[in-house]
């Protein structure tokens, strides 16, 4: 389906920096509409990016847990919060400096990947890089929080508080970075949205200036404010964390 009946405010808008969670889907269901929305920019050859703040998942996990739900993208259209700390890190770290992680598959893949190295030792940790990972433990925390207090950098992948599922909100990582927090009296850099480099970031792989581009997201705090303060044209959409009451106050 064409887009032949978009607003007239989208007339200049030329590509896309779309989020995930509470946007295409709610953890494992998918929201109504998604799947042709997706299938409709394909369509038109509009160029599009799936940005999402989680950073459990590797770009291919992601891709395989798109499938079932009718959306069929490839792996250089989904750019993740782990994906952007990788970027980071490599431009402000020393090459094999020493990086503790919490989390799952996706920023430990993205930091393999990288320059950086990896470790389990807080004790020679240069940076503690703190994602999402609804198994974590108290071990983790301490060793995290120790790491942080002999001097390692502390970094938050995203601020997100909550994360929506079919159940309702859950904790997300902004959750676990408090508590982290409170344990050191440190305050972690944030890389994903709301701040502007991740935007910057994603709006480079589409290779068009900020008025050309829309972000389309559910979270006022972190896809609406960070669209708008990198200077692209925001659509805040109800089907995920934020209210229309949200944005009325």
């Amino acid at each position: 389906m064409p887009l032949t009946s978009e607003p007239a405010a989208l007339k200049n808008v030329k590509g896309w920096i779309i989020d995930m969670d509470g946007v295409l889907y709610r953890d494992t269901e998918p929201i109504p509409g998604a799947a042709e929305f997706i299938a409709a920019l394909q369509e038109d050859q509009t160029p599009y990016v799936l940005l999402t703040n989680n950073s459990t998942l590797t770009p291919g996990q992601y891709v395989a847990k798109l499938r079932p739900m009718g959306i069929a993208v490839t792996e250089d259209r989904v750019l993740t919060s782990a994906l952007a700390t990788a970027d980071y890190l490599e431009e402000v770290a020393a090459p094999g400096a020493r990086v503790y992680i919490l989390g799952t598959d996706g920023i430990r893949q993205a930091v393999r990947d990288s320059r950086l190295t990896p470790t389990d030792d807080y004790r020679e940790a240069d940076f503690v890089v703190v994602g999402l990972d609804r198994h974590l433990t108290f071990m983790q925390l301490q060793d995290a929080s120790l790491a942080i207090r002999r001097g390692a950098q502390f970094i938050g992948t995203n601020p997100d508080r909550t994360l929506p599922t079919p159940l309702g909100e859950i904790p997300g990582n902004g959750a676990i970075l408090a508590a982290i927090e409170a344990a050191t009296d440190v305050e972690p850099i944030i890389i994903g949205k709301p701040r502007r480099r991740i935007f910057d970031w994603a709006r480079g792989h589409l290779g068009l200036s900020a008025p050309e581009v829309a972000c389309l997201g559910d979270r006022l705090e972190t896809d609406i404010l960070g669209g708008h303060d990198a200077g692209l044209f925001t659509v805040f959409v109800r089907s995920g964390v934020s209210t229309a009451e949200d944005r009325d106050r």
